[in-house]
């Protein structure tokens, strides 16, 4: 497990160093937790372990943690590790599509179903929510933007995933913490990677000052009226928290952390 995580407060706000390393803890023994009790349906599956390398740095140097994170990014077990996960979720949505009402799956967006990397890349694991994004070398690049450039790639095991709940007539419900003024390019992003077909796409209002959970929250209950939403999966604990699910399945995401 690693033993310091970078961890980003919500996308409208920016941490300091000192918040990231005292909350890192709390956030690995709320990830073990949710692990353990995981969502409320006594049968759901549970996903392997991720393979998160462990950082033991004395004197502590964020450089460490950071050459840590990319090597896991960039040496395929990143990858393997979120493929594990919808794997584990696959089987048990695919057998519950025909025994259950108006089946759905929600899908977070940002690495859950679409990756972030180049931006973390180029901010060095910090997050700048304002100013240009070129993508340039040494270079940084203003969240907001980069989101405008509607590039950022499909997270194949997660397009795997969605490609074949939808063929089990499954409706997939988005559910992100984008604004809703990005709603135009993250639809037309999301269809240009190949997630065609989806149900609905819910984005944070623009003023609204909810929490990324409560927000999130909100969205599902009032979906699961409509709904028998048989999975829940992202890769924040806040993507997870608030039911209304019958199991949730958590992706690795060391990079950073949304309450």
């Amino acid at each position: 497990m690693l033993s310091h995580v970078v961890i980003r407060q919500d996308r409208r706000d920016t941490m300091r160093l000192s918040n990231q390393v005292r909350n890192t803890f709390a956030t690995i023994a709320l990830t073990s937790l949710l692990a353990t009790v995981g969502a409320y349906a006594s049968d759901c599956p549970v996903a392997p372990q991720p393979h998160i390398p462990p950082v033991a740095v004395t004197p502590f140097n964020l450089d460490f943690v950071k050459n840590a994170l990319t090597d896991y990014h960039d040496n395929g077990t990143y990858m393997a590790d979120i493929a594990a996960v919808y794997s584990t979720a696959r089987p048990y949505v695919e057998s519950r599509a025909g025994e259950v009402k108006k089946p759905a799956v929600v899908l977070d967006i940002d690495e859950t179903s679409l990756s972030n990397w180049p931006n973390l890349q180029a901010d060095n694991f910090g997050f700048i929510p304002k100013g240009p994004c070129t993508l340039e070398k040494d270079f940084a690049c203003g969240f907001t933007a980069w989101v405008e450039l509607g590039t950022a790639k499909e997270i194949p095991p997660a397009l795997e995933f969605f490609k074949a709940v939808r063929a089990k007539n499954v409706a997939v419900l988005f559910i992100t913490a984008r604004k809703e003024s990005q709603r135009s390019i993250t639809e037309k992003n999301l269809h240009a990677v190949g997630y065609d077909g989806w149900e609905t796409l819910v984005l944070l209002p623009d003023g609204d000052k909810s929490t990324s959970q409560a927000f999130k929250t909100a969205a599902r209950q009032k979906f699961a009226s409509e709904y028998t939403i048989i999975a829940n999966i992202g890769d924040q604990l806040s993507d997870l928290a608030g039911g209304s699910a019958e199991c949730t399945f958590k992706l690795p995401n060391p990079f950073y952390f949304i309450p």
